[in-house]
C-alpha cells in the first residue's frame, strides 16, 4: 500500500515539522510549554465505500446540530416538546443567554465542525464527541501530506487516494459564503495559544489576514482592521480562534485582554460573520451529546446513520442506578472538560477514589456522563525499529457553506502509551495521515 521510502523518511519529516514550528502548546502549572506533535508515517487507510458511509452520517449529524442551535436560541421547540429537559439546557456551561434571539448570517452556526470517531474491533464506527466551538487539527494532516509527497513521490503516484490539499480552498469558500461585505481575517489569541501554528498556517493558505484583538476595532457597529499606518479596512468575516468568553470584554468576560470590545454587538446587528458562532458550546456539551440521535429524528425525521458510544446520564435516576451498579465497566467524563482531561475509568480507581467520585456524582449528576468502554481498533505505528499497535481515533472535519461538505482526509491521533485509550495531543499523543482511497 505504501512505499518503504516513506517510512524511511519519517525522521526527516518530523525534523521538517519541527523546523516549520508544527508544535502543540499546553499550559501546565501556570507554565506554557511547547512540544512537538510527533508524526507517524504509516497512514490510516479508509476505503472509498467506507468513507462514503461516514460522509453521509457526518453530514446528517452536523445538519441536525445546526438546527438544534438555531432552535435553542429561538423557539426552543425541542424543549417544549420534551425531547430534551429544559433544566438540562440551561444548566450547561456552554449555553450563552447573550445569544438568545441572535441569528448568524445564513443561519449557519457551526461552519467548521470537528467530529471525533473511533472504529470498534467489530468494524463499527462510533461518534465520541462533537466539537463545534473552535475545533483544531486540520493543519497537521495538511502539512504532513505535503512533506510526505516531497519525501516519497512514488508512494503518491502508486496509490489512488483523495488529495487533501483542498482544505484551504474549502475553508475559504466557507468563510466567503457568510462574509458581510469586507475582508476575511483569522483571529488568534497569539503565539502562546496551543494551536498558534494552525492559525498562521491557515491564514497563509487561505490568503486571510492573521490578526490579534489589538488590530481590530468596532466603530458604528462595524468591525475594522487597523494596519500599522492607522489605515482602516472593513472586516466582513472573522474565523475566530478565541473562546466565546474571551471574545468581547464588553459582553462576556470583562477581564479579557485578547478580545475586541463590542464585536458581539456588530455580530448581533448582522454586520460581521463570526465563524464559529458564539454560543455553540451548548451543542458540544458532552451531556447534550447523549441527545444528538434524538435531534436527528426530531429535526430531520431520519434514523441516525452513525451511532453514539453507549452513553448514560446520571441526571436520570434509571441511568444513575445503572452507572452505580456497573461502575467498573464504564468511563466517566466531566461534560465541561476537553482535550482528554476530566476522563476517568471506573476500574482504574482505588476504593477511596471510587467512594469520593460516587459522592461527587450523586451531588452533581448533571456534571458527568458515563460511557461503555469501546474497545476500538489499534493502528500500527513505528516505535524505533519496531512496528507496534496503538489506540487511535479520527477527527473528521465538516465544513458548512450552502451545504455540509466532509473533507476527504482527517486527523488521526494515536496514543503512544500502550495501556492508554486517550489519544489527545495535550496528553502526549501523536498523529498520522488519513488516506481516503479514491477507487
Amino acid at each position: 500500500m505504501f512505499d518503504m521510502e516513506l517510512l524511511d523518511n519519517t525522521e526527516n519529516v518530523n525534523r521538517l515539522l519541527a523546523r516549520y514550528g508544527v508544535k502543540f502548546g499546553i499550559y501546565k502549572n501556570n507554565t506554557f510549554k511547547e512540544q512537538l506533535f510527533p508524526f507517524d508515517a504509516i497512514p490510516r487507510v479508509i476505503q472509498r465505500d467506507e468513507f462514503t458511509y461516514l460522509e453521509r452520517g457526518l453530514k446528517q449529524r452536523v445538519m441536525a446540530l445546526n438546527m438544534f442551535l438555531h432552535d435553542i436560541y429561538h423557539d426552543k421547540k425541542i424543549v417544549k416538546d420534551k425531547v430534551i429537559p429544559e433544566d438540562f439546557i440551561f444548566a450547561s456551561s456552554g449555553y450563552m443567554p447573550e445569544c438568545e434571539g441572535v441569528t448568524p448570517p445564513k443561519k449557519i452556526y457551526s461552519h467548521i465542525s470537528g467530529i471525533d470517531l473511533v472504529k470498534g474491533k467489530n468494524d463499527k464506527w462510533y461518534i465520541l464527541e462533537d466539537n463545534l466551538r473552535v475545533p483544531s487539527g486540520a493543519s497537521y494532516p495538511m502539512i504532513a501530506r505535503d512533506l510526505c509527497r516531497r519525501s516519497s513521490p512514488k508512494t503518491f503516484r502508486d496509490n489512488l487516494l483523495e488529495d487533501n490539499r483542498n482544505y484551504a480552498q474549502l475553508l475559504r469558500k466557507t468563510m466567503d459564503n457568510v462574509n458581510i461585505d469586507g475582508h476575511t481575517v483569522i483571529l488568534t489569541p497569539g503565539r502562546f495559544n496551543a494551536a498558534y501554528f494552525e492559525h498562521s498556517y491557515l491564514a497563509e493558505k487561505t490568503g486571510s489576514h492573521l490578526v490579534n484583538g489589538s488590530e481590530l476595532i468596532v466603530e458604528n457597529d462595524r468591525l475594522y482592521y487597523v494596519d500599522y499606518k492607522g489605515h482602516k479596512e472593513r472586516i466582513g468575516a472573522v474565523y475566530r480562534r478565541i473562546s466565546d468568553e474571551y471574545l468581547d470584554p464588553m459582553n462576556f468576560n470583562p477581564e479579557s485582554v485578547i478580545g475586541i470590545p463590542h464585536i458581539f454587538d456588530a455580530y448581533r446587528k448582522g454586520n460581521v460573520a463570526l465563524l464559529n458562532a458564539p454560543g455553540n458550546g451548548i451543542a458540544d456539551d458532552k451531556g447534550i451529546y447523549y441527545f444528538v440521535p434524538k435531534m436527528i429524528k426530531y429535526y430531520l425525521d431520519e434514523e441516525p446513520v452513525l451511532s453514539n458510544a453507549p452513553t448514560y446520564l446520571p441526571f436520570y435516576d434509571e441511568d444513575m442506578s445503572y452507572v452505580l451498579s456497573h461502575f467498573d465497566e464504564l468511563v466517566l467524563k466531566d461534560v465541561a472538560e476537553a482535550g482528554g482531561y476530566g476522563v476517568v475509568f471506573g476500574n482504574s480507581m482505588t476504593k477511596e477514589q471510587k467512594k469520593d467520585f460516587i459522592k461527587l456524582l450523586k451531588k452533581e449528576p448533571r456534571r458527568f456522563i458515563a460511557q461503555e468502554v469501546i474497545d476500538f481498533q489499534d493502528l500500527d505505528i513505528q516505535e524505533g525499529a519496531d512496528v507496534v499497535a496503538r489506540k487511535a481515533d479520527l477527527r473528521a472535519f465538516v465544513l458548512m457553506a450552502d451545504e455540509p461538505y466532509v473533507w476527504k482526509s482527517g486527523l488521526t491521533r494515536f496514543s503512544r502509551n500502550p495501556d492508554s485509550f486517550i489519544v489527545n495531543s495535550s496528553q502526549g499523543g501523536g498523529f498520522k495521515d488519513t488516506w481516503v482511497l479514491s477507487h
